[in-house]
C-alpha cells in the first residue's frame, strides 16, 4: 500500500475509532450516575458493568480470528453498528422496572455495548501494524497517536454524558448519541479507502492462542495494569466523590454530576494526551526493542507507589476534607500520566512483537486480556469499595500493579 493511502486509511479508522470512544465515555457515566441516582449500591451499580467486561473477554478472544476470516472492515462496521443498537435498547429502560428487572435489562445492553467496543478496538488497533511506515519509531508514533487521541475523546466522553444527564436527561442523551454514531458510521462506509486486509478463509479459531513467550507475559502484564485503574476507576472514586460533592439537594446533586464528570474527563484527557507524547518521552525512534522492555520494566514498578501512597493517606485521615480531596485530585491525575506510559509502551511492544501474519490473532488475544483486567477491576471496585471504601479500592491497585511488574520483568527473558 502506498502511504498516501495507507494515511487515508488510517485517518478514516481513527476517525471512526473517535466517534465510538466518545460514545463509549458518555454512556459510563450516564448509566454510573443515573442509577446511582436512582439508589443503587456500589456493588450493584458495578454489576452493570460485569457483562460489558465479561462480553470483553469472549469478543477479543474470538475478534482476532472473526477478522483474519473477515477483514479488518467488516469487524470495524459491525462494532459501530451493534453501539448504535445497543445505545438505541436503552431507551426502552422502564422506570417501573423492579431494580432487578432493570439490572438485568441494562446488563444485557451493556454486553452487547462491550462486543461493540472491544470489535472497533481490535480492529483500529491492528490496522495500525499493517498501515505504518517502517522504521524511525513510525509504528510507535503511529499507535500512541491512534490510542492517545482515543482517550482524549473518551475523556470528552465522559464529560459529555455527565452534562448531558444534567442538561436533558438519561433518554434524549442516549438518542442523541445513537444519531450521530449512526451519521459517522455511514460516512466512513461512504468513504473508507481500499487497502486494509480483506481476510482468509483458511484462518483457524486455534491460531489465536500464541507460542509466544512474551506475548503471553506481556498480555498477563496488561491484566494487571488495567486491573490496578479499573478498581478504584469504575466505582470508588466516581462514588466517593459524590459523597463528598453533593449536598443532597437536586442543584446539589447536579454540580456534583458536572465535577465528577468533569474530573473524569480530565483525567482521560490528560491519560490520551501523554500516550501521544509517549513516543517523543522515550525517544521511539532511537531506542531498540530491548531497551523498550527494559523501559516497561521500569514505569509499571513506578506506578505501584501511587495508590501505596493514596491509600494510606486516606486511610489515616479521619473525615473528608477539602484539603485531601485536592490531593486525591493531584495524585489520581499523577497515576495517570504514569498509567498511560506503561500503556503505550504496552501498545507498542504487542504489535513489535507480534508478525503481520499474526497481527488480529496476538492483538485480539492481547486486548482479550485486557478485558479480562477491566473485568476483575470492575468487580473488585464495587466489593472493596463495600468492604473497606477508598483506601481498599486503592490498596488493591497497588497489589496488581505489584503483579503486573511481576510479569514484565520477564519479558524478553527467553
Amino acid at each position: 500500500m502506498s502511504q498516501p493511502q495507507g494515511l487515508a486509511a488510517y485517518v478514516a479508522v481513527t476517525a471512526a475509532y473517535w466517534a465510538f470512544m466518545l460514545t463509549d465515555g458518555a454512556l459510563r457515566m450516564l448509566v454510573l450516575l443515573h442509577f446511582h441516582g436512582l439508589g443503587f449500591s456500589p456493588v450493584q451499580l458495578a454489576y452493570l458493568f460485569v457483562l460489558y467486561e465479561v462480553a470483553g473477554v469472549v469478543t477479543n478472544l474470538s475478534a482476532g480470528w472473526i477478522a483474519a476470516r473477515f477483514g479488518l472492515t467488516s469487524t470495524l462496521y459491525a462494532g459501530l453498528a451493534l453501539q448504535v443498537a445497543a445505545l438505541l435498547a436503552l431507551t426502552g429502560l422502564d422506570p417501573t422496572w423492579t431494580v432487578a428487572a432493570s439490572v438485568a435489562f441494562v446488563m444485557a445492553v451493556q454486553g452487547a455495548s462491550g462486543v461493540a467496543k472491544d470489535l472497533a478496538k481490535m480492529s483500529s488497533k491492528s490496522a495500525v501494524k499493517l498501515l505504518a511506515p517502517k522504521g524511525q519509531g513510525g509504528l510507535f508514533r503511529w499507535v500512541a497517536l491512534l490510542t492517545g487521541s482515543k482517550n482524549a475523546v473518551k475523556g470528552l466522553g465522559f464529560f459529555l454524558g455527565a452534562a448531558l444527564l444534567g442538561l436533558v436527561g438519561f433518554q434524549a442523551a442516549v438518542i442523541g448519541m445513537a444519531a450521530l454514531l449512526a451519521a459517522i458510521l455511514l460516512l466512513v462506509i461512504w468513504r473508507m479507502p481500499a487497502g486494509l486486509p480483506a481476510g482468509r478463509k483458511d484462518a483457524k479459531f486455534r491460531e489465536v492462542f500464541s507460542k509466544n513467550r512474551d506475548i503471553n507475559r506481556l498480555s498477563l502484564a496488561r491484566l494487571f495494569l488495567f486491573g490496578a485503574r479499573d478498581v478504584w476507576f469504575v466505582v470508588g472514586i466516581p462514588i466517593y466523590f459524590y459523597a463528598v460533592l453533593s449536598d443532597g439537594t437536586e442543584t446539589g446533586n447536579r454540580a456534583a454530576f458536572f465535577l465528577i464528570g468533569g474530573f473524569m474527563a480530565l483525567w482521560i484527557i490528560l491519560y490520551g494526551g501523554v500516550q501521544a507524547w509517549a513516543p517523543k518521552l522515550l525517544r521511539a525512534g532511537q531506542g531498540s526493542e530491548d531497551q523498550m522492555l527494559r523501559a516497561a520494566r521500569t514505569w509499571v514498578s513506578l506506578l505501584i507507589f501511587v495508590p501505596a501512597c493514596l491509600a494510606l493517606l486516606v486511610a489515616l485521615t479521619p473525615a473528608p476534607a477539602p484539603w485531601l480531596t485536592a490531593v486525591l485530585v493531584l495524585g489520581l491525575l499523577a497515576f495517570g500520566a504514569i498509567f498511560a506510559v506503561n500503556s503505550a509502551l504496552h501498545s507498542y511492544l504487542i504489535l513489535a512483537l507480534t508478525s503481520a501474519e499474526r497481527v488480529t490473532m496476538d492483538v485480539g488475544f492481547y486486548y482479550m486480556s485486557n478485558a479480562a483486567g477491566r473485568l476483575l477491576g470492575t468487580l473488585l471496585s464495587g466489593a472493596s469499595y463495600q468492604l473497606g471504601g477508598l483506601p481498599l479500592c486503592l490498596a488493591m491497585a497497588a497489589l496488581m500493579l505489584l503483579a503486573s511488574a511481576l510479569a514484565t520483568a520477564r519479558l524478553g527473558k527467553g
